[in-house]
């Protein structure tokens, strides 16, 4: 990916905000505000994959559920299945 910073941290913190159910919405958003500045450039392309995954294989990625959909384990999704929104 060949994309700025800058350029790559507005896609995420737009995809974690307009996914499709509210819920993601407001998961997937809160955990993008907690984490986008702690990380580096791949970090940042991990994420931006991960949101790539649609709503129900994230959701039930989150609960250990097992998924349809292929999803790496690295540090940034270990982060995601990890986090508790907090209000």
């Amino acid at each position: 990916m060949s994309l700025d910073i800058d350029e790559l941290k507005k896609k995420i913190i737009y995809r974690s905000g307009y996914r499709g159910t509210k819920e993601m919405d407001i998961l997937l958003s809160s955990f993008v505000k907690d984490v986008i500045n702690h990380l580096d450039n791949d970090e940042l392309e991990n994420l931006f994959n991960l949101l790539n995954i649609d709503d129900d294989n994230l959701y039930k990625f989150k609960q250990g559920i097992k998924t349809e959909a292929q999803i790496n384990e690295n540090r940034i999704s270990k982060m995601f299945k990890d986090y508790i929104y907090k209000k």
